[in-house]
């Protein structure tokens, strides 16, 4: 979110100087220079005095002066090289501060004559510019936006003062991203004093994932205090939306009298923004429905805060493409909700600006640039944009052009900033300036004139030839200019006393030459004085080039010896009609008391802040513009172009002819004063209107207890590919978009887009043409698409597939390297990845694009890939978000060894890490790289926090990565990774050891022995999605057997894997009996289900985050897993303690509505026969609306035909679902729709749950019936079974948390400890536990050290206080911290250390990756030739596999993935990391109801698929590389 007012902070503000009163008139007036060696920065008067600051950022110190500039001072108060950041007080014109780059800073009350420590209780955060925000009412209110770091990692934090910060500052909140004062503008109120006075707004982020959309903002009134310090804090969560709260949020700020919140979603980069003038209820604001070639979406970084007014927000919504951006200006309801279109096609640049600016204290009046030639500019990129300067007098309900002598005059504005403050007007009633040109539109700068006008821009003079930096004097009496020509050449200045008629020139002192850099002065422009800044060329010592930098004082004080009398002064109107008289504008009058023009004298009335005259006008037409939702057409009525808002309740049972009393189309212009009269009362009342003309949610329709369904049929193809672009929670939109294309072969059909989830389709115009090769989604922004034709062209849709754009990429495709790279923050940013062929050889050469796509720059050559590993959750200081890593051959030649290469500012700079690079791998914050040891035949891992310092792999005594062995990455809950280690690597006796580490990934233990695997080493391992640390595994339980098959056993883990059991077999039921019971399961009896190494569809999972609790599974009871032909459908509800069977045989099924409705249906992709097809048809479908208890049949073809798939939306909310399949010669989609079940919304009714229709549910582990699980108790809203309702869309499933005391069942075996036979941690025989000196070097940042005890905790458990196993020994402090430690347990006599929970397990927490090396298929790295394992069973380290692996080890052959934390509600994991494009069914000639899908690297994944359903989208057969080996792919 950009405030316009941020730029008035940003320039170089100015305040009243003080001028001496002479006795006699001088001729000229006095100039003063001062030489500096560095560019004076951060220039700052002090309000209503002569003091000024600057800041010089080169040797980090801040000068001072008493004089308006004379004479210069260092402060000396402060350190030399130790101020690194100057602010002043927002709201007392006394105070400033230097921040320091640690916690103890600076501050002064008296304009810098004395300044004194102060101690801010955290360090000054690398991470954000706004560090102090000020209370508007109280100065002593403070509050501080810092970090506090542990080595290299750091969390933001906010501490806060109520006395000025003459105490120690006191922590607010951990773990935040900004805090502000409810009352940060004088003009807004909560209503409240007490609440006006200590209520605070802060962003919270999520303790388990560093992504922005999991950030909630959270408000207290006591500074997040409760009774007892550390328990209770006094918070509340804001309901933002209605009656909910919203997740994302990503910045607040205060505007006038109202407070915007902005939140973000996965999906998508568009934003909601909500407003409150009160803090306690919030809007949604809403925007006029798009039209014509308008989309007013808010997307991130294309959406502006305008300078508003005290009654309205102004926003620039950007509506073309980045690269030549333009926006539509709109202008809010006094409650900041309803917003209506004031201007089209304005000028704005990349970084957001917009030419804007209103005329200063005069209300209505503002210019703006907007594009002449919108239509090629739209259409292009690249086209140069003819602007053209208008100007409103009725705030934006009219505009009308500017002239000089006639010709149009057009001026440069805020796009194009060359001076400080602001760009036209200043307080001087009336005078404005620009620089700009006459004719047809604008052009160059330095083409430009200076040009003046004195009656607030409706008429205009030519001032002075050539472009001209200005400044305005002694409100108005005098105009200063310097030549701006961009070159050491300027040696005078001139000036007018005459409102611009006559200007005089006064020569620089010395005959020095600058190139100007700055013109300023005094904030209210009422001073005399002024300050020239601007340097020129000279030689150091050395004789090396640099600049001198010349601070010139201009002071006209004395230049006239008299002192404006009545007689000199005239009353100014800011409107006058032809005859000179005032006329009205926004409902009144306005003037102003102001010097006349040929006066011979100055006000000298510097610190007076003028104060309009204003009388009320009566209403008239003027006074009048359209309503929200309505626009003028050719006779200049207000029409509608969308929804009427109706009033609250209105029309909320409405019956067919209902009306509601709502706007004639017309109201009063926000902030207009007129007096309402007989005629305009009457001709704009309200009117009675349809309910059928009603905005927001249309009335349901009546429940029809029935099943609706759409049957589209398609010429006869071998598969379907498909793509679902899924909108993000945030998103204003409603739609369900699909993108489907057929195969025959390697032969496509046309694509079809639908955007109502398959009901009805169409065939794109812009694609009916093209020879489309391959479609990508955006890895990160699902509203995005690309279409890759055979040529150089990408044609892509931002929009889900609404418009359609296209660009050139610099190489050709090429088949075998998947083309894109995507940044997760930035929509715009792209690497593309091509072929280009030269003497007979091609390699692949990277190019990367800042504005999706319109302009291209070189990357590097001879790349492997490349990728995007900066962005906005890696709070490293070297980690910018621009950060790229490439993987390329040395020299640039194709036969030589790959090397990586960093680079944080687009290639200018490049580093260069290593030789023999295999392959680099991203997980979260790790960047990982894997070298080859050509002597010893191993790989040598490094991993790097900042992509530019990479540390060295430390594996155990004797342990080195054999070439031929297999590791994979599994699904894991937060702060752990689970790392699978293949042991057994025999054909059809595939089986290896699940390894768990600690809470920052150094150090292993054994999770679980003899997991399965297959031949391409899928795992058989299970994550439940949206519930912490539930898992299956599917165990071989006949590992010693040479030969024969292997006997497969399930078991199920509710401590993230620190302990395993068997799943109970569920009871008889009325499909037959088991073959055995038993109330826990055991080895004898259990119910076992068939792994993820059998599953015909490797993007289905068993669960989803839209369904807390349920998973589904083929399986049977018995003492083993059974073939798969003669399994059944089984389900959990519970998290997977109690187990139920639904089906005879194996269904597939997909989930819908949150869990509401379920779908199971028999598809013909059970098995791997056929090529992954059994031919079985089918010709009903059944669902249950009751969780699983009861399930309908639903016939959906007279005849059976031949389901291939179901799918449905990712988000959890549809309760339509699509079903894909063959029915005879043609192929067909089906949409069934479950909306008839039901006509209202569930209600969660929080205070009395009997009576709402959620309930709260718990995971629980098995052997704690306290319903502990992790240390806490999460709570999850879940719709009640009987429930007769349909699920919000942006229900969020976790409802809240409780922490418990701790239990055994949060701690787990530590290093070289193991489970005995007894349950308890031993220490492995012929091992030792940790040293103090290795455990200390492993925690470089801890104070304590405790003797291992055999238990560590848990790394998800919060519980606090309880048992502490852990924790058995007397504290000892680590070498080199005794004083700390001293220090430490003297205070607290506890051993307390603070430390930042490192999220790699975030970066595995959300999909699991596959090391494999084996003609292209997934799963496995293979390095070298076959032959004997380092992991033999006869080694120790297998044997007793609990041994300590670098996190480094765990990540060697992932292929990169950024992913978020497992709880997600609504998302699936591989969904969070962004690496799903939609659905899809194939690349080239493969077959199959699973696809190749592709993100920003060449990879595979399983998409978690939050309800069990298909999602997919492809990229070629031979797509990635690994770690370590050039054949290698990835599986999640």
């Amino acid at each position: 979110m950009r405030v316009r007012g941020a730029l008035q902070v940003a320039a170089l503000l100015a305040s009243a100087l003080w001028a001496t009163p002479l006795s006699a008139k001088k001729d000229r007036p006095t100039v003063h220079t001062k030489i500096f060696e560095h560019m004076p920065k951060n220039l700052n008067y002090f309000t209503d005095s002569d003091v000024v600051l600057f800041q010089d950022t080169a040797e980090n110190n801040v000068y001072r002066s008493e004089d308006a500039g004379v004479k210069w001072e260092r402060v000396e108060s402060v350190p030399k090289g130790d101020a690194w950041l100057l602010v002043m007080h927002s709201f007392d014109p006394k105070r400033a501060y230097i921040l320091t780059e640690g916690s103890e800073h600076y501050r002064t009350s008296d304009r810098g004559k004395s300044w004194e420590k102060f101690d801010s209780d955290a360090e000054l955060s690398m991470f954000r510019g706004d560090i102090l925000q000020f209370h508007a009412d109280d100065p002593d209110r403070i509050l501080f936006n810092g970090m506090v770091c542990q080595g290299i990692f750091c969390q933001e934090v906010a501490t806060y003062t109520t006395d000025g910060f003459k105490s120690k500052a006191k922590l607010l909140r951990k773990n935040t991203d900004g805090c502000w004062w409810a009352k940060g503008t004088p003009l807004f109120t909560t209503g409240e004093d007490d609440l006006d006075k200590n209520r605070v707004l802060c962003i919270a982020r999520d303790s388990f994932s560093p992504f922005k959309q999991d950030q909630r903002l959270m408000i207290s009134d006591n500074f997040f205090k409760g009774a007892e310090e550390a328990k209770n804090i006094q918070e509340f969560e804001p309901n933002l939306d209605k009656d909910k709260a919203v997740q994302g949020i990503v910045n607040v700020a205060n505007v006038k009298k109202f407070i915007l919140v902005a939140t973000s979603s996965v999906n998508t980069d568009e934003m909601a923004l909500f407003v409150t003038t009160d803090t306690i209820k919030w809007h949604r604001a809403v925007f006029p429905a798009p039209h014509d070639s308008h989309d007013h979406r808010l997307m991130q970084e294309a959406y502006t805060v305008l300078e508003s007014t005290d009654y309205s927000i102004q926003i620039d919504v950007m509506t073309s493409r980045p690269s030549n951006p333009m926006g539509v200006i709109f202008t809010s309801t006094s409650d900041g909700i309803y917003y209506s279109e004031n201007k089209e096609h304005t000028n704005r640049n990349r970084r957001g600006h917009v030419d804007f600016e209103k005329i200063a204290d005069i209300q209505g009046i503002f210019m703006v640039n907007t594009v002449k030639n919108w239509k090629e500019v739209e259409s292009k990129g690249t086209a140069d944009k003819e602007v053209v300067t208008e100007i409103t007098f009725d705030d934006g309900r009219t505009f009308s052009k500017i002239t000089v002598d006639g010709d149009r005059l057009h001026l440069h504005s805020i796009t194009e900033l060359r001076n400080v403050g602001r760009v036209f007007s200043s307080p001087a009633p009336g005078l404005v300036m620009g620089v700009g040109n006459t004719g047809d539109y604008l052009e160059s700068y330095a083409k430009g004139n200076l040009y003046v006008s004195d009656d607030a821009g409706k008429t205009w003079s030519k001032a002075l030839k050539g472009p001209h930096k200005y400044e305005f004097g002694d409100q108005g009496s005098i105009l200063v200019a310097v030549a701006d020509t961009g070159k050491a050449e300027v040696n005078e200045f001139k000036y007018s006393i005459d409102h611009g008629l006559h200007w005089e020139t006064e020569s620089l002192p010395d005959d020095i030459k600058i190139e100007p850099f700055i013109l300023t002065t005094s904030q209210d422009s009422a001073s005399l004085k002024f300050i020239l800044i601007g340097s020129k060329p000279s030689k150091d010592k050395d004789d090396k080039k640099k600049d001198d930098w010349y601070i010139i004082t201009i002071d006209f004080d004395g230049l006239h010896e008299n002192t404006c009398k009545d007689s000199d002064l005239e009353e100014w109107h800011a409107r006058v009609d032809k005859d000179g008289k005032p006329t009205c504008l926004m409902g009144h009058t306005q003037s102003f008391q102001r010097r006349k023009k040929k006066a011979e004298c100055f006000l000298k009335q510097e610190f007076k802040h003028l104060k309009p005259k204003t009388e009320d006008c009566d209403c008239t037409d003027r006074d009048f513009e359209c309503d929200f939702n309505f626009e003028r057409d050719d006779d200049g009525k207000c029409v509608a172009r969308g929804p009427v808002v109706a009033p609250k309740g209105a029309c909320k049972d409405a019956k067919p002819g209902d009306t509601f009393k709502g706007t004639s189309g017309y109201r009063k212009i926000p902030g207009n004063t007129c007096k309402d009269t007989k005629e305009t009362k009457e001709k704009y009342k309200e009117i009675d209107r349809p309910c059928s003309e009603a905005g927001g949610k249309k009335p349901s329709a009546p429940a029809t207890d029935k099943v609706d369904q759409t049957k589209t049929e398609f010429k006869d193809y071998d598969f379907l590919e498909k793509h679902y672009l899924e909108r993000g929670d945030s998103s204003s939109a409603d739609d369900e978009t699909v993108i489907m294309r057929g195969w025959n072969g390697k032969k496509p059909g046309p694509i079809k887009i639908s955007n109502d989830q398959g009901k009805t389709w169409r065939t794109p115009k812009d694609l009916e043409d093209e020879d489309i090769v391959q479609i990508i989604s955006h890895q990160y922004f699902k509203d995005m698409v690309f279409f890759i034709t055979a040529d150089q062209k990408v044609i892509y849709s931002a929009d889900r597939g609404k418009n359609f754009h296209d660009f050139d990429v610099p190489s050709k495709f090429d088949i075998n390297v998947y083309p894109f790279a995507f940044h997760p923050d930035k929509k715009d940013y792209l690497i593309w990845m091509g072929k280009k062929c030269e003497h007979d050889s091609c390699s692949t050469i990277a190019s990367y694009s800042r504005d999706r796509g319109d302009h291209w720059e070189t990357a590097a050559r001879s790349v492997s890939h490349c990728e995007f590993t900066g962005g906005s959750s890696y709070k490293y200081p070297n980690r910018k978000p621009e950060q790229i890593v490439c993987l390329k051959h040395e020299d640039e030649d194709v036969d030589k060894p790959l090397v990586l290469i960093t680079t944080n500012d687009w290639f200018k700079t490049v580093e260069t890490q290593g030789k023999n690079v295999k392959d680099f791998a991203t997980m979260s914050e790790f960047i990982v790289v894997a070298s080859e040891d050509k002597e010893k035949k191993t790989l040598h891992a490094t991993t790097s926090l900042d992509g530019l310092t990479y540390a060295e792999a430390r594996f155990p005594y004797g342990f080195n990565i054999a070439h031929q062995h297999v590791y994979t990455v599994l699904d894991s809950s937060a702060h752990a990774v689970n790392l699978f280690v293949a042991v057994n690597t025999e054909d059809d006796r595939e089986y290896g050891s699940i390894l768990r580490s600690n809470s920052n990934g150094t150090s292993y233990v054994l999770s679980v022995n003899n997991v399965n695997a297959n031949s391409e080493f899928y795992v058989d391992y299970e994550k439940m999605l949206g519930v912490e640390g539930v898992a299956l595994v599917n165990v071989v339980a006949n590992p010693d057997v040479k030969k024969g098959p292997k006997k497969l056993q399930t078991k199920i883990t509710h401590s993230d894997g620190s302990m395993w059991g068997y799943i109970a077999p569920p009871k008889n039921d009325d499909i037959g009996k088991f073959p055995c019971q038993d109330s826990k399961g055991d080895n004898k009896c259990a119910l076992h289900i068939h792994g993820y190494s059998e599953r015909p569809d490797r993007l289905k999972t068993y669960s989803s985050n839209g369904a807390i609790g349920l998973m589904f599974g083929w399986g049977n009871v018995g003492d083993s897993l059974g073939p798969i032909k003669d399994a059944d459908t089984f389900m959990t509800t519970d998290a997977g303690i109690l187990w139920k069977r639904v089906k005879k045989g194996q269904y597939t099924w997909a989930v819908g509505d949150q869990g509401g409705v379920l779908v199971l249906a028999k598809t013909s992709y059970t098995s791997f026969a056929n090529e992954g097809r059994s031919g079985e048809k089918t010709k009903s479908i059944f669902y249950s609306l009751d969780r699983g208890n009861k399930w309908e049949e639903h016939q959906i073809s007279e005849s059976e035909v031949e389901l291939w798939d179901i799918t449905t939306v990712r988000s959890g909310g549809s309760r339509s679902f699509l079903l894909w399949g063959k029915d005879g010669k043609s192929t067909f989609t089906i949409k069934v729709d479950f909306d008839g079940f039901s006509d209202r919304e569930c209600k969660f009714n929080k205070d009395d749950i009997g009576r709402s229709d959620y309930e709260l549910w718990s995971a629980k582990h098995p052997d704690n019936p306290g319903g502990c699980l992790f240390g806490h108790i999460n709570q999850y809203l879940r719709k009640k079974p009987d429930a007769k309702c349909k699920n919000d869309l942006k229900l969020q499933p976790l409802y809240g948390k409780q922490n418990c005391t701790c239990i055994r069942q949060d701690y787990e075996c530590d290093y070289n400890f193991e489970l005995d036979q007894s349950g308890q941690c031993q220490l492995v025989k012929g091992f030792q536990p940790k040293s103090k000196s290795e455990w200390c070097a492993e925690h470089p940042d801890a104070i304590d050290y405790y003797k291992p005890s055999g238990y560590r905790r848990i790394p998800l458990t919060t519980c606090i206080e309880g048992v502490e196993l852990d924790k058995q020994s007397q504290p000892e402090p680590c070498d080199g911290k005794k004083d700390e430690f001293d220090k430490k347990h003297r205070t607290s006599g506890v051993a307390i250390f603070f430390s930042i929970t490192i999220p790699i397990a975030i970066a595995a927490g959300a999909g699991w990756y596959v090391w494999r090396n084996w003609n292209g298929k997934f799963g496995q790295i293979r390095l070298g030739d076959n032959g004997s394992s380092a992991f033999d069973s006869d080694q120790p380290w297998v044997k007793y596999p609990i041994i300590a692996l670098s996190a480094v080890v765990a990540v060697v052959g992932a292929i990169p993935l950024v992913v978020g934390a497992l709880w997600r509600s609504a998302r699936g994991a591989a969904e969070r990391s962004g690496l799903l494009g939609g659905a899809g069914g194939g690349w080239g000639g493969s077959r199959g109801g699973w696809s190749r899908i592709g993100g920003d690297r060449r990879f595979t994944t399983r998409d978690s698929f939050a309800r069990g359903s298909s999602d997919y989208s492809i990229v070629d057969e031979d797509e990635g590389e690994l770690l370590g080996d050039d054949e290698s792919e990835e599986e999640v």
